[in-house]
């Protein structure tokens, strides 16, 4: 009796150390985004799972699409543009500065675009990027400015290179909760919530590096009190499954 005893009792130290060494947002929910709901049994507004495996494409399969203003077709199109922005810009840095977070957050910035993408393929909108575009090159005479003023900041050194990349989050996170807002249609606002997750983990990436120079980033788009929220945050993961998910 004893000896199972002490086996019981082993068992729960064990699973107490295994509790710890998981993450919180995973300790709390199973799932992303730090809220306190249980997943397996939470429903989100107008009974989508709160289940945050598979894809983007597989969560909104079974929505049907909506109609879109004008506004909410703007949106979708300056998105596109945006993240290709987005992509661009830190493919130069990446090539300037070689370190992996340029790299590594440009290649999430593809799949961002590609999202966008199943988006106007969708709704049978016409495409602002040409498969010829090159890098820089955009439909929005806005974004070519950008990117030219940014990459320019970007080559000064490499802590100006990190402050743009977390301006460039920055500036994507207000564009998304923007749209978020002033969207109808369930299927586009999952999309945009999962990009606007990308963005804050790519800002708090960012900011992560700003922070190894004793330096700081001022935010100009979001609120201070978003933006201090957001960095003192955990990394999120897995796909949002909510149209009107709250971080």
């Amino acid at each position: 009796m004893k000896k199972r005893n002490s086996f019981i009792v082993i068992a729960a130290v064990l699973m107490l150390v295994g509790a710890a060494a998981m993450p919180l947002w995973a300790q709390n929910t199973g799932r992303s985004g730090g809220s306190s709901r249980g997943a397996a049994s939470s429903q989100a507004a107008g009974g989508y799972s709160t289940d945050f495996s598979g894809s983007i494409e597989t969560v909104i399969a079974d929505i049907e699409p909506g109609t879109l203003t004008a506004e909410e077709e703007a949106g979708i199109l300056l998105m596109r543009e945006e993240e290709k922005l987005a992509r661009d810009v830190y493919l130069t840095l990446a090539e300037k500065w070689n370190i992996p977070v340029f790299s590594n957050i440009a290649r999430s910035e593809e799949t961002h675009m590609e999202a966008m993408g199943m988006l106007i393929q969708r709704y049978g909108l016409s495409d602002p990027i040409e498969e010829t575009a090159a890098r820089g090159q955009y439909t929005n005479e806005t974004f070519d400015a950008l990117y030219s003023e940014l990459t320019e900041r970007g080559s000064a050194s490499l802590e100006e290179a990190l402050k743009v990349g977390a301006f460039i989050e920055d500036l994507d996170i207000a564009d998304l909760q923007r749209l978020i807002n002033e969207s109808a249609n369930d299927d586009v606002k999952i999309v945009y919530q999962n990009l606007l997750k990308g963005s804050r983990n790519h800002l708090r990436s960012f900011y992560r590096q700003v922070s190894r120079y004793d330096s700081s980033y001022i935010p100009e788009y979001i609120s201070q009190a978003d933006f201090d929220r957001i960095i003192s945050s955990s990394n999120e993961s897995g796909v949002i499954g909510e149209p009107d998910f709250r971080f």
